[in-house]
């Protein structure tokens, strides 16, 4: 580990100025106003230049570490009054960040400029549209899964009709249906699109590989059934179960099942247009974020000798006598800490790996991963198949995991910092098959397993999903505190709308007004 980094653990960073991508996709591409055709893929590229997926500054510091993180416990901080409640501001800059001008405001221009061209030059342009409706439909659900119904079939009007209409929030679990229907369509689109340089040109995701779009497309589909499955489990069991019964057919993001297999190849990772190298850091840096988890380190890795501790945590220690000592062992501090009790105390706990996260300039956005799919399939299997084929993909969810952490890990090793060995194989055979995380039990007992283990992937990074999986199931069992200030003693089960939302769609916002409160359930929270 870099030690520069104790230097800097509480000196706090002033938030640098964040400018967005567009003058530098008009700057690498043709200008979108100037030829129809360009501006399909321009838009294209826009659309994954994601701020709201790439590990930016903004994200993590006003969303991820300060609410979902904070409710599933993924990332450490400081019990206080005000701990579950949100920001209202920072809810506004998420919610344009996906109207406008966010995705689903640059697809509307899309759509325009695809309506606008030749049978001919729509077949050329086609495989942009269907795409782009991937992420749409992946960033739209994570919407629903903060806020419940939104604005969709109707918003973002203006480039399409060229008049603003206040959008109607449209019925979260109907949307949701239809994200699924049409994935499935796109599926079929993808089995039978061919790869173009052209394509692969704008496409900053997948490098054009419709291969990859598909088995992104499936993988997303299954995360949606999965989702619903407590709440609708027969529409769920058949449309899963289809697809896992016919890999052929509907290919996943799953690495094959190979426990060493190539996340830079396999998942579906983000390496965007610009990379903020202090970004994350700075992120990280202004609050307690930085330490080792309580339940994550003490309660579930610990005991069983986790090979993911050394790239997830360094064990920190403290300077004597111009000497620094390092802890002997890791370990979280416990999360009832006061701020006064962490301030007495910071150097004996554990903090979070530098090269992994907190210096790692080369870490990716993290769309989707083979272990998030395989944990599904381990689910689905448990639910509703054999127990055979659970464990066999609950055990390769858990190696890909480690394969992938120990991936994140030596991303940085060109720049100085310490890269980890991943154990050998041996190693990691007797820590799945001999540990506490040993696929065993109860029916429960292995569904316990199985959604603790695909938190603990998902981590922070991934700390929305985490927090959907959560209030879906109820695992991992964490203590959640209780915090001082009324209205806000316990973590939400949604989000409320922004004021903004509100104010500028008054009018439509009555027909949700009454669901707009802190403990309304989004639809697939049945628990």
């Amino acid at each position: 580990m870099n030690k520069s980094f104790h230097i800097l653990l509480f000196f706090m960073l002033s938030v640098l100025g964040f400018t967005g991508c567009k003058t530098q996709l008009e700057d690498s591409f043709e200008n979108p106003d100037q030829t129809t055709e360009a501006s399909i893929p321009g838009f294209f590229t826009d659309i994954l230049n994601n701020d709201r997926v790439r590990p930016s500054y903004w994200h993590y510091r006003t969303f991820i570490l300060s609410r979902q993180a904070i409710y599933t416990q993924t990332a450490s901080f400081i019990p206080a009054n005000n701990m579950y409640q949100p920001n209202d501001g920072y809810s506004y800059d998420y919610w344009k960040d996906f109207y406008s001008p966010g995705v689903l405001g640059v697809y509307r221009k899309m759509e325009v400029a695809f309506d606008a061209l030749s049978a001919e030059e729509k077949a050329n342009q086609q495989i942009f549209m269907q795409a782009a409706k991937v992420v749409i439909y992946d960033e739209a659900s994570k919407l629903i899964d903060n806020f419940g119904d939104i604005p969709f079939s109707e918003a973002g009007s203006l480039p399409t009709n060229g008049t603003i209409v206040k959008p109607k929030f449209d019925d979260q679990k109907e949307l949701y249906y239809s994200f699924v229907d049409s994935l499935k369509s796109l599926n079929t689109y993808f089995s039978k699109a061919a790869t173009t340089t052209y394509f692969s040109k704008y496409d900053i995701l997948n490098k054009g590989v419709a291969e990859k779009w598909r088995r992104y497309t499936n993988s997303l589909r299954l995360r949606l059934l999965m989702r619903i499955s407590n709440v609708d489990e027969n529409k769920a069991k058949t449309e899963v179960m289809e697809m896992l019964n016919n890999p052929t057919e509907y290919p996943l993001v799953d690495g094959n099942a190979a426990i060493n297999y190539s996340p830079v190849n396999s998942d579906i990772l983000l390496q965007p247009l610009t990379t903020n190298t202090t970004t994350l850091r700075q992120a990280l840096q202004e609050g307690p974020n930085f330490y080792a988890t309580d339940y994550m380190l003490n309660k579930v890795m610990k005991p069983a000798n986790d090979p993911r501790i050394p790239v997830f945590y360094d064990k920190f220690g403290e300077t004597k006598d111009n000497k620094f000592i390092p802890n002997k062992e890791y370990k979280a501090m416990p999360i009832t800490f006061t701020e006064n009790e962490l301030l007495s105390n910071y150097q004996k706990y554990s903090i979070i790996d530098s090269a992994t996260f907190f210096d790692n300039k080369y870490l990716p956005g993290i769309v989707t991963t083979a272990s998030e799919t395989n944990f599904n399939k381990a689910e689905a299997y448990l639910r509703w198949g054999s127990d055979v084929s659970a464990k066999n993909a609950y055990d390769v969810a858990i190696k890909q995991s480690i394969t992938f952490y120990y991936y994140l890990n030596n991303l940085m090793g060109t720049e100085g910092l310490k890269a980890e060995t991943i154990p050998a194989e041996d190693v990691i055979n007797d820590f799945v098959e001999n540990s506490t995380v040993q696929y065993a039990g109860s029916t429960a007992e292995k569904l316990e397993l199985i959604i603790t283990q695909k938190w603990l992937h998902y981590g922070f990074l991934q700390a929305q999903h985490a927090w959907s999986e959560y209030r879906r199931t109820g695992y991992p069992k964490i203590t959640e505190l209780r915090a001082g200030l009324a209205n806000y003693a316990t973590p939400p089960m949604r989000f409320l709308y922004p004021t903004g939302e509100v104010a500028n769609n008054s009018e439509n916002y009555e027909a949700v007004r009454s669901k707009d409160t802190r403990d309304t359930k989004i639809f697939w929270d049945v628990d």
